[in-house]
């Protein structure tokens, strides 16, 4: 896991949580997380830190997705999910 990113050196593709269901939020994140190419990054928009989302993220992809923490507020958390290969 990556502390705050300063300028990234990818194209992010916008991913915003709030507007999802909130029983389908995992699935979704994890389809759109399968679906981006080595080099590619999805960032991801929510009102609250995710972390058993990250920790569950971490268990399916190991390795081969970076996080990095692009703003971390109460009500405003952007994180960028970045596809290694």
């Amino acid at each position: 896991m990556t502390a705050q990113a300063e300028s990234p050196d990818y194209t992010a593709h916008p991913f915003d949580a709030r507007g999802i269901a909130r029983r389908f939020r995992h699935s979704a994140i994890f389809g759109a997380l399968a679906a981006l190419e080595p080099g590619e990054a999805m960032r991801f928009v929510n009102d609250h830190d995710p972390l058993p989302l990250l920790d569950q993220i971490g268990t399916r992809f190991g390795d081969r997705v970076e996080i990095a923490y692009r703003q971390q507020q109460p009500g405003a958390v952007v994180i960028d999910f970045i596809v290694r290969a």
